[in-house]
């Protein structure tokens, strides 16, 4: 088999055709993105560790990722069953827990990572 770098980057362009649909399409997706550009501005604001920005760019692409099989399951279920059906409803719903656990993960490493650096910021204002 021939490696073809057309077929390659072309690739990358549906990638991003993907991320813009889920961004045009999904609320939750917005909200996410804007979570995350707030911990990505926090965490230069306190000049977090090397470590800790693995760590943040881990959990956002973790829940961006999660929030994106989330929309892909939930559109082929629609796509496969547009009726209501009971099994289709539980698939969406695991799969919505999904998202909800990743970002509660993510809201625990931004409290574990950032509330120290708060708790001394407004020490230092007071």
């Amino acid at each position: 088999m021939k490696f073809s770098f057309r077929k390659f980057f072309k690739s990358f362009v549906y990638a991003a055709k993907g991320v813009t649909e889920v961004f045009r399409q999904e609320q939750n997706f917005k909200v996410h993105t804007l979570m995350a550009v707030l911990a990505l501005l926090l965490g230069w604001f306190f000049h977090v560790t090397p470590w800790e920005w693995c760590v943040l760019i881990l959990v956002i692409t973790t829940v961006l990722a999660a929030e994106m099989i989330n929309t892909a399951i939930e559109n082929l279920c629609d796509v496969t069953e547009p009726n209501q059906n009971e099994t289709i409803r539980v698939v969406k719903d695991i799969s919505a827990g999904m998202v909800l656990v990743c970002a509660v993960g993510a809201f625990v490493v931004g409290i574990v990572i950032f509330l120290p650096k708060v708790l001394v910021f407004l020490q230092a204002l007071l």
